[in-house]
């Protein structure tokens, strides 16, 4: 599953432009060996890429005029997508996120699902569909998701003697653990707060204090963004490294979160199912639970989420059909361990609810029924170089109302372009 990073990068603009003018000169043959080829890009490497190659071989076992050529792009993904859409001729099926930027190259995929008897909708979580629709309309169908739980050292809690975190518990409860696990002599923090942390991961924070960086319609920041909600929630993260019971990680000559909990030196952090498998290789005894509360308010979660969808200007939309359908099946699903289950019949199935360290992921998809920022307003990309430098200094312990009040004073403008 790709991390999104909401900063748009000015080399994908360059891209766009570049391609534009390029030629319409095919990158991929229509036939090989007499078999129509289908491309497939993928953002894909290593284990989880020779998965999506085993799902396309699976594919072509039931299709033998097929061949799907897998295009893994790797970290230079949007660049290269970016690229393909701007010279017509992208990948006929691909990996998605950002919707916002590319939904007008891509295909709306309404009238197939609902003209396809095999494929039952109401078999996926509903809540991961708000992250592939733009302006009502469906550009992808959910390939796979994390919601951000807590993650807990059990024997930091043990030496501790602090019961393990339960659902239902609140923030009051998690700072008053944080500072009985910190032990500055040992170098041990109760909690870890990223120094230039991705807006976006922190939205179910400001949601669940009843915030947000942006209103419903995408048109207002100025008493949104800078809230009282909005900014005691974020002002929380900040004081916790202030008074110490937190450690700042990941900013320059700094330990990653994960690395200082892999340490046994770290009681607990927000981090999504992409780390579950490192902790277990690195020997971790963890458990996870879902957020806190903020007192008597609803918990909100928040999804990362990666769709699969069709370009518009493929040639062969209902072969890519056939594929997106065939990736969103029971088998497909099964195959891509990597990722969390989107279909409710395999999360039954699989009984991957009954395991307690995977539980609060999906207890965190059900409470997550808010829209991201980026999927509001088509000019976010200006609006959060704003509101990331204001974070990055919130996070550090400076005072979060000053920070954001000049975030929504720069950021203004860009909400009616």
């Amino acid at each position: 599953m790709k991390k999104r990073n909401l900063v748009f990068s000015l080399l994908v603009a360059f891209a766009l432009l570049l391609s534009a003018c390029s030629s319409n000169t095919s990158s991929g043959a229509e036939k090989k060996d007499g078999k129509t080829v289908l491309r497939f890009a993928t953002w894909d490497a290593g284990d989880t890429l020779k998965i999506q190659e085993d799902i396309a071989k699976a594919f072509e076992k039931e299709n033998k005029d097929v061949k799907v050529q897998v295009e893994a792009y790797g970290d230079g993904f949007d660049q290269k997508i970016a690229a393909s859409f701007g010279a017509k001729n992208p990948p006929d099926v691909m990996y998605m996120w950002d919707f916002t930027t590319y939904h007008q190259s891509l295909e709306p995929l309404d009238g197939y699902a609902e003209q396809d008897s095999d494929i039952n909708m109401d078999d996926f979580y509903e809540g991961l569909f708000n992250y592939s629709k733009v302006d009502g309309k469906l550009y992808g169908m959910p390939a796979g998701f994390s919601t951000m739980v807590v993650y807990y050292n059990k024997k930091l809690f043990d030496e501790a003697g602090i019961p393990y975190p339960q659902e239902g518990w609140t923030w009051d409860e998690f700072k008053d653990i944080a500072k009985k696990l910190t032990d500055k002599s040992k170098k041990q923090y109760g909690f870890a707060v990223t120094s230039e942390p991705d807006t976006y991961d922190l939205q179910g924070l400001v949601w669940s204090n009843g915030g947000s960086f942006i209103s419903d319609d995408g048109t207002k920041i100025d008493g949104v963004m800078n809230s009282k909600e909005t900014v005691d929630a974020l002002q929380m993260y900040g004081d916790m490294v202030k008074e110490g019971i937190a450690v700042s990680t990941g900013g320059a000559n700094q330990q990653s979160a994960s690395e200082i909990f892999k340490a046994n030196k770290l009681g607990m952090l927000v981090n999504g199912i992409w780390s579950i498998q490192g902790y277990k290789d690195a020997k971790v005894d963890f458990g996870t639970v879902m957020m806190p509360a903020f007192d008597s308010k609803p918990v909100k979660g928040l999804i990362n989420s990666s769709s699969i969808s069709i370009a518009k200007d493929s040639k062969k939309k209902d072969l890519a059909w056939k594929f997106v359908k065939f990736f969103s099946s029971d088998q497909a699903i099964k195959m891509r361990t990597a990722d969390l289950p989107v279909r409710k019949s395999v999360v039954e199935e699989t009984k991957v609810t009954e395991d307690p360290l995977y539980k609060p992921f999906y207890t965190m998809l059900e409470k997550a029924d808010n829209s991201p920022a980026f999927l509001l307003n088509k000019n976010w990309n200006e609006v959060n170089r704003n509101l990331s430098a204001a974070l990055n200094a919130a996070m550090i312990g400076q005072d979060a109302k000053p920070l954001l009040d000049k975030a929504v004073k720069d950021s203004e403008k860009y909400l009616s372009k």
